[in-house]
């Protein structure tokens, strides 16, 4: 996302009110420049990004239809453009690394449509589903990511379609051992 001077914003501050505590929030619907408690700064481009360098192509984001609809419904469209130029760039990548078995990817595939539609009836569940699959990969991921260690990262990197700093994180975060011993 970028600023009206090409600028790309600080994440957002949302206080708590309930204490001296906070979070920092970058998605894109908060970048409406609303002048609240903290004010924001409004979006002027919005665009996909990857941790491995690509950048998607910028979509502007049209104030002018907003009306008096939220961004988070206003800037939508412009929003989903930037995820189909996501999965363009995701299913290229894809192309280039380790294939899955079939049948685990349609399985895959199978269980995140259903989470998504979940999530628009039941988003506590569907976050309880989301939790159980990364249970389910701190579980399976172990001596996998303990064995891809005796290969040389850069090939690891590449067969993950990742870049060197996110593949060291990912073995360290699913071998548990610390990314910087």
């Amino acid at each position: 996302m970028l600023l009206e001077d090409g600028t790309v914003p600080k994440p957002v501050y949302i206080d708590s009110n309930s204490g001296a505590s906070g979070w920092e929030v970058r998605h894109w619907s908060v970048y409406d420049g609303a002048d609240s408690y903290v004010p924001r700064p409004k979006a002027h481009v919005l665009h996909a990004e990857c941790s491995c360098g690509w950048t998607g192509p910028r979509h502007t984001v049209d104030w002018t239809t907003a009306g008096n609809l939220p961004f988070r419904e206003s800037g939508l469209a412009t929003a989903e453009r930037c995820e189909e130029d996501w999965d363009t760039h995701i299913t290229a990548v894809g192309n280039t690394t380790v294939p899955l078995p079939a049948e685990l990817e349609e399985l895959l595939q199978s269980v995140a449509a259903a989470i998504e539609r979940l999530g628009r009836d039941a988003p506590t569940a569907a976050l309880k589903a989301a939790r159980s699959l990364e249970l389910i990969a701190q579980r399976t991921a172990y001596w996998p990511a303990r064995d891809a260690r005796d290969h040389e990262l850069e090939n690891v990197a590449a067969a993950l379609g990742l870049n060197l700093d996110d593949t060291r994180g990912l073995l360290a975060r699913y071998g548990g051992w610390s990314p910087y011993g």
